[in-house]
């Protein structure tokens, strides 16, 4: 279920002169206002939860996962290439699932890594709350990546759908109505972290069960649902 020549060409739209770029600039920024806090408060764990989890979780993590979730395929869709791939002799499913483990890498690295940086410059994993808040990052790529590779799949406005879906819903929505944390990426991911951190710096809306439970169904179903429309599209442009 896995092509190296398609991974090959995500890859290397994905990681371009222009997205990598893009890609590149809010962990360097996270970084930097991590460096910033750390000198001008000190090592502080609530700080660093707030840091982590206000800038690195609720805003990189998405946004990056928009970047590289609706560009592993969205691009090609829009300019017609896509059906130079589709002509090929590789199944639709591998073409998906090939695309999704690019994204999904491609959106741990530039958001996980950062992630883990920030939060020992931060506080030095004090509470674990740098290790706390990667492995929400890592668990929040991949229900991300396979929601806007999805969302590439099904439409032309991917990336603005993508940012409404993170800026508006999890940033401002999932914050203001209670009601809809529980549909959010991010509290699932919290819920890991609360998890993994043990203490009281990491809190979630959400039980632990009910976080894996959806982070699994909606990776599962956002990635068989743009297999389907790939082969859609695929009977579409035969006829």
């Amino acid at each position: 279920m896995y092509d190296p020549t398609v991974a090959r060409l995500t890859y290397r739209a994905l990681l371009g002169r222009r997205r990598a770029l893009i890609l590149g600039a809010l962990p360097l920024l996270l970084i930097a206002i991590a460096l910033a806090v750390r000198a001008l408060a000190g090592a502080d764990d609530q700080t660093a939860a707030d840091v982590l989890g206000g800038l690195a979780l609720a805003t990189m993590v998405p946004i990056i996962g928009v970047i590289a979730g609706t560009g592993a395929i969205g691009p090609e869709i829009d300019d017609g290439s896509v059906v130079y791939l589709l002509s090929k002799p590789i199944k639709r499913p591998t073409i998906i699932y090939t695309k999704l483990i690019v994204a999904v890498a491609v959106t741990m690295v530039f958001s996980a890594v950062p992630t883990l940086i920030a939060g020992f410059v931060l506080n030095g994993n004090g509470q674990q709350v740098a290790v706390a808040y990667t492995v929400a990052a890592l668990v929040a790529s991949i229900a991300y990546a396979a929601l806007f590779l999805l969302l590439g799949t099904v439409s032309r406005h991917a990336v603005v759908f993508g940012l409404v879906y993170a800026l508006v819903w999890e940033a401002l929505f999932g914050s203001l109505v209670p009601g809809a944390r529980t549909l959010s990426v991010q509290q699932w991911a919290l819920a890991v972290a609360q998890k993994v951190s043990g203490g009281d710096l990491v809190t979630s809306d959400v039980s632990l069960t009910t976080a894996t439970v959806l982070l699994a169904a909606v990776t599962v179903l956002a990635t068989w649902y743009a297999g389907q429309k790939l082969r859609a599209l695929t009977l579409a442009g035969e006829e």
